[in-house]
């Protein structure tokens, strides 16, 4: 679990840090690179959930 947050954020930073470079540079590919792994960090973290909400219910 603790590994699993330490991801979480790690990867949220990541994209954090590409949407600045995109703001300081204005070139998109930093954009692109931001929305990408913000878009597959939310996709992991619903995977998780529903991993951890099947566990509880079987």
């Amino acid at each position: 679990m603790l590994i699993f947050r330490f991801l979480v954020f790690a990867l949220l930073g990541v994209s954090v840090l590409c949407f600045a470079f995109y703001i300081g540079t204005g070139q998109p590919h930093f954009r692109r690179w931001g929305l990408v792994v913000l878009k597959w960090t939310v996709v992991a973290a619903l995977v998780f959930f529903g991993v951890l909400i099947l566990g509880r219910i079987a």
